[in-house]
């Protein structure tokens, strides 16, 4: 499938570049999409296989029962993810935005992408810089409860419908998820979080809990619309178009 993704890509000329910066976030509050500058993934290919124990609690500040605060129904995702994202793609017919690029992500100082088996790694600027974001926020975060060297753990990207209905035969939550055909979803592991240091430990539970103080923020922000899944144990979140604040 990523090679078929790529091929109609490439066929049709949409722009694609490569984004993840490890640059200071003071540099770029005026432009978002700074953070879309190439930058070398391999140091942060290879984190701890495991993460470590014992682990130390950290200060949480809780934003209530997730599965309630993070309920953002498919409708919206999708009501938002038209008005920014590109058309779904097929395995054989594709239509883009006019003008509209992609961005490849990849791992970096911000986030983790594990190997992918149901999407690719691409999504439109506007997504690719909320993930850039949420990676800052939840690592700015951390080192303010006590620090510790983790990274959010990105499990599914861009996908096509054909994708999409494969993935349905084992997840039924796919049917929520097929927005991301759009380029402007990314879901973010709240199970595993990938560490890059032993020490300090935390634990799953805390950074999972820490990870929702900062949607829940950015949320607020009108930033960003979120599901709490279960089946597949994420955090399904949508771009939204700017200037949406609630």
């Amino acid at each position: 499938m990523k090679g078929t993704i790529l091929s109609i890509i490439s066929i049709l000329g949409a722009s694609i570049v490569c984004g993840c910066s490890s640059h200071e976030a003071s540099e770029h509050d005026n432009d978002p999409l700074a953070w879309l500058e190439v930058d070398s993934s391999a140091p942060y290919n290879n984190p701890l296989p495991e993460m470590p124990e014992p682990t130390e609690k950290i200060t949480i500040h809780s934003v209530g029962p997730l599965a309630q605060v993070f309920n953002d129904s498919n409708y919206i995702h999708w009501n938002d993810a038209e008005k920014i994202g590109i058309m779904p793609l097929s395995d054989t017919h594709s239509h883009f935005n006019p003008g509209k690029e992609l961005v490849k992500v990849t791992s970096c100082e911000d986030f983790y992408v594990e190997p992918l088996t149901h999407s690719s790694p691409y999504l439109v600027p506007e997504a690719a810089a909320l993930l850039h974001e949420v990676g800052r926020r939840f690592r700015d975060s951390l080192q303010a409860r006590g620090g510790g060297d983790y990274r959010i753990k990105v499990t599914s990207v861009l996908r096509t419908p054909a994708g999409v209905r494969r993935l349905r035969r084992s997840n039924r939550n796919a049917i929520d998820s097929s927005v991301h055909q759009m380029g402007t979803t990314v879901d973010i592991s709240y199970s595993r979080f990938m560490a890059y240091s032993p020490t300090p430990a935390r634990s799953a539970e805390d950074l999972k809990n820490l990870l929702g103080e900062v949607l829940f923020a950015m949320r607020a922000e009108g930033k960003c619309w979120v599901k709490y899944e279960r089946k597949q144990p994420c955090y399904h979140i949508t771009v939204r178009p700017k200037n949406n604040i609630q």
